[in-house]
């Protein structure tokens, strides 16, 4: 009974998990740039007296989605959307270097080059400062290029470049930032580009997400139903032996 005890609980307990990472998937399903996160159930043997056909079920990550979400036009020249596998640099709540897709950038108060969530760009010298300018623009490199204030077009000055980078091994964090498996900076990529005015809306696939959530749901209500059939057994068991 024990067996079935905690067959059912670690059923149970593993379905709330992959729950959670669908829900902060649907909840991620409008934030731009934005992969999803993928977990998958994996069976494992119970180890112990008893029948080697006993499994349970454990839930781990693998990863993210890499596919990308589809293109949106803004005609914003500090909308960017990476093209292809890849990311682009900017600076964690730490300070160090981690890499994103969400390219509605703009630039606050101080000068700097920022995404809309508050994480300063990243480029070759560092963090991208913009001076008072007339006009910002940003080339499929990622160079970071501006009119200064008052001065013709043909005065165009740049300001530095985004660094690039490839998508392998980068790890997304749960602050939604991906970084390098053991926190060094990835080394640039030339082969990544970017395309102005443009915006990479979120992969998941909300109809997908919705489903799953239901097949969760009905697997969840399965073990805890277990566990309830369970105690109905031990009691009737309790009761037998004690009418004996």
């Amino acid at each position: 009974m024990d067996k079935l005890v905690y067959v059912a609980m670690s059923g149970a307990k593993e379905t709330l998990s992959a729950q959670a990472v669908n829900n902060y998937n649907l909840a991620n399903a409008s934030t731009t740039g934005f992969k999803a996160d993928l977990a998958a159930f994996r069976a494992r043997a119970v180890t112990g007296p008893g029948y080697n056909s006993r499994v349970y079920a454990t839930t781990s990550s693998v990863g993210y989605d890499g596919t990308s979400g589809e293109q949106v036009t803004t005609g914003s020249p500090l909308d960017v959307a990476v093209q292809g596998p890849g990311f682009f640099a900017v600076q964690d709540a730490s300070g160090n270097e981690a890499y994103t897709r969400a390219g509605d950038l703009h630039v606050d108060p101080s000068g700097q080059l920022m995404t809309a969530t508050g994480h300063p760009v990243v480029g070759d010298g560092g963090v991208i400062s913009v001076p008072p300018a007339n006009s910002v623009t940003i080339a499929a490199d990622g160079t970071v290029s501006a009119v200064p204030l008052g001065q013709l077009p043909m005065s165009t000055a740049i300001l530095g470049r985004i660094k690039l980078v490839g998508a392998s091994q980068l790890q997304q964090g749960t602050d939604g930032l991906y970084r390098t498996a053991d926190g060094s900076p990835a080394e640039a990529d030339a082969g990544v580009t970017l395309a102005s005015g443009v915006l990479e809306s979120s992969n998941v696939n909300i109809a997908s997400a919705l489903v799953n959530m239901i097949e969760l749901a009905r697997r969840y209500e399965l073990q805890v139903k277990s566990l309830h059939t369970a105690e109905d057994d031990s009691a009737s068991s309790t009761k037998l032996l004690q009418s004996g």
